[in-house]
């Protein structure tokens, strides 16, 4: 019996994962994760790193973060408390959606989490306040591998639902791509 619903994105390799609920007067079991089940969604490896973020302030911004080959990453997001904006850009060199961005609002209520596959930077919006991610990661954090977009990069043009009412001194730091910026190659 499948748990999730798989969604094509308007990206190759992006897909909506509708999970599903089975409750009862005790509550809900809902399935975060499952390899197997996960695999005809593009999920190929293991689970090397799960994060859990906290973000306290509606309208808080974080990302647009990535890692670069030979520790490119896929990613699963899931959004446990509160809703997110969930935004996923395409940097993949050659890719026919290059520079383009996909965002989807991510919450318990709706069910959704959002599979990134490698060479896409990650990032998201809060829209409630105190929202919680969990996130599972097919690489470890390679600081030497991470790379990063500004989120108001003007060459992608992410519209964020909220006016930006937080950014990180790091996240506000990020540089704006250079004309000679070609992607990246996995």
């Amino acid at each position: 019996m499948s748990r999730f619903k798989i969604l094509d994105a308007p990206m190759a390799g992006l897909k909506i994962v509708e999970r599903f609920k089975h409750a009862d007067e005790r509550g809900f079991l809902a399935r975060l994760f499952c390899s197997e089940e996960l695999q005809a969604a593009g999920w190929s490896k293991p689970i090397a790193q799960v994060n859990q973020t906290l973000t306290v302030r509606r309208g808080a911004v974080r990302g647009l973060h990535f890692q670069r080959a030979p520790h490119a990453e896929m990613k699963f997001i899931n959004c446990i408390r509160g809703k997110v904006w969930d935004v996923a850009v395409d940097l993949r060199r050659d890719s026919l959606t290059f520079l383009k961005w996909f965002g989807i609002e991510l919450s318990p209520d709706n069910n959704r989490a959002l599979l990134i596959p490698e060479g896409f930077a990650h990032g998201f919006q809060a829209l409630a306040a105190e929202t919680e991610l969990i996130y599972f990661h097919s690489c470890a954090y390679h600081p030497d591998s991470e790379g990063a977009l500004h989120v108001e990069e003007p060459c992608v043009g992410v519209q964020w639902p909220l006016p930006i009412a937080e950014l990180s001194p790091r996240d506000r730091g990020h540089p704006k791509l250079s004309e000679s910026f070609q992607g990246i190659a996995l």
